[in-house]
């Protein structure tokens, strides 16, 4: 066996080599890429299932704290505008809040995803 045949085998060797690794790093990053979506596509909907339920409690629970609040006070419509804004107030909170709840989002889920 002469050096260039030598050298042929390694060279085809390397190739092989190399071509096997090409092909499992895509497969890995299929899976990697499916295992993100599943989990993406999951927390997707048990956000909106939970969120959901939490939203309409949470307008049954307004209206019910409107009315009760409306006969203490003598008069419902009083009680209706009192919860309304106590609503408003929340929301603004909640956007002078969003950059810092913004943050928490995307530091939880970048360790998920870069786990």
């Amino acid at each position: 066996m002469n050096i260039f045949e030598s050298i042929n085998e390694s060279t085809t060797n390397a190739v092989k080599s190399g071509e096997n690794y090409v092909k499992k790093t895509e497969e890995y990053l299929k899976l990697k890429i499916f295992q993100q979506l599943s989990f993406s596509l999951s927390m997707l909907v048990k956000i909106a299932l939970v969120g959901g339920f939490i939203f309409l409690g949470l307008i049954f629970l307004s209206i019910a704290g409107a009315i009760a609040l409306g006969k203490v006070l003598g008069n419902i419509p009083l009680g209706i505008l009192i919860v309304g804004i106590l609503l408003l107030l929340f929301a603004f909170i909640a956007f002078l809040l969003r950059k810092k709840i913004d943050k928490t989002i995307i530091s939880k889920y970048s360790k998920s995803f870069f786990d």
